[in-house]
Formats: C-alpha cells, structure tokens, sequence
C-alpha cells in the first residue's frame, strides 16, 4: 500500500466531476495501482460505477490504466 498525495492540476482536474469519481481518486491516492474489482471493494460502489467514475477520470487524464502483469485481461489504476 503506498501513499500517494494527488497534486494540484489533478485535483483541479476532478473538482467537477461526480461524487463517485472523486471517491475512486482519493481511493487511489491512498492504495496506488489497483484493479477495477478492487476498487469497487474498497469504495463499496457497484461495478458499473466505478466503470463510469474510471472513464470519467480517464477523461480528465487524472489517472493512468496498465495491463496487470499477473492477468492481463484485467487493468491496473493509478493516479496520474
């Protein structure tokens, strides 16, 4: 688990967007690089909205998306 503080155009970036994309950020800045399922766990948001909270960030170039190394059909997170 590593902390990571989300600098000033990234919070800029995000200040518009709904509540659920700014909780998916705040998520990944404090538990970097996690996969979708995963951060449905740990917001206790549904799938779908995480989906959407992720495509809205991606929008905003707030975070970064990987293929994981040990699945690739799954995509890791990250603060930009």
């Amino acid at each position: 688990m590593s902390t990571r503080h989300m600098d000033e155009a990234t919070a800029e970036a995000i200040e518009d967007l709904p509540p659920s994309a700014k909780l998916v950020a705040k998520v990944l800045e404090h538990n970097d690089g996690l996969t979708q399922s995963e951060l449905a766990e740990e917001t206790l948001l549904p799938d779908r909205t995480v989906r959407y909270a992720l495509t809205r960030l991606e929008e905003q170039d707030a975070v970064t998306a990987r293929f994981s190394f040990t699945d690739a059909r799954k995509r890791v997170y990250s603060l930009e």
